[in-house]
């Protein structure tokens, strides 16, 4: 299993990757401050309210009595904000880390913004669809961060990434092979466990709409599958810090 830490990948349009750092921000400022993250468990009103419940989503269920009651449809927005623990918190923010500025640097600022909700919508609604009947909330930024994977691979699937190899052996690793192999284990789970803690279909909801709207929504001059795996820009620009 391959675990990406960093990768030499230089931005050719932004200064910074502002919105990559607002949504990190974001996200952890929610676990700490809302959901009470700092002090104990997280509240479980919180994630009942604003976690994106598929049987309230499909029209199956509603919320009861003593909850916050908001339009299922914007759980669906809501949801990927909230977290389930620490790891739960660092791990998508880790990968969002390393993925997510290239990114936004290929769409730039508002529609990295909107691509990153619209595929964490996506996600919801595939979890849904497997699972229109669950009463389990579900939350957590995968489902969109597995769509900043996805456009990553269509943008730079030749970059070499830093990765720890088996949690523990830094190796320098092609992105196909990382992604490749993260999202093998995704389809592998989704079609073969019975495990409903994870919601493996969100997982590839989300990547399927990162595929697909990286090529509408990247710069004109952005170019897909890149194939120079050394992260140098081919117009002088300011690299990753």
């Amino acid at each position: 299993m391959f675990v990406p830490i960093a990768d030499i990948n230089p931005l050719e349009h932004i200064r910074r990757p502002y919105v990559t750092y607002a949504l990190i921000a974001a996200n952890v400022l929610v676990f700490g401050l809302l959901q009470r993250g700092i002090a104990g468990a997280p509240a479980e009103a919180g994630m009942v309210s604003f976690g994106a419940i598929p049987a309230v989503v499909s029209g199956a269920a509603v919320l009861p009595d003593g909850y916050l009651t908001l339009p299922p449809s914007l759980t669906l927005f809501t949801y990927m904000f909230l977290h389930g623990g620490w790891l739960h918190l660092l791990g998508n923010m880790a990968f969002l880390w390393v993925f997510a500025d290239n990114v936004e640097d290929a769409m730039g600022h508002l529609r990295f913004l909107a691509f990153y909700l619209l595929c964490g919508a996506a996600a919801g609604l595939a979890h849904v669809l497997a699972q229109p009947d669950a009463e389990a909330p579900l939350v957590g930024a995968s489902g969109a961060v597995a769509g900043v994977i996805a456009a990553y691979l269509v943008l730079h699937p030749n970059i070499r990434l830093w990765a720890l190899v088996l949690m523990k052996i830094p190796l320098k690793v092609p992105a196909y092979l990382i992604i490749g192999v993260w999202l093998a284990v995704q389809l592998w789970q989704a079609i073969s466990t019975g495990d409903a803690d994870t919601a493996w279909w969100a997982h590839l909801g989300g990547f399927a709409a990162g595929a697909l709207l990286v090529t509408v929504m990247r710069r004109r001059d952005v170019a897909l599958f890149d194939p120079d795996p050394s992260g140098v820009p081919s117009v002088p620009g300011e690299g990753k810090r």
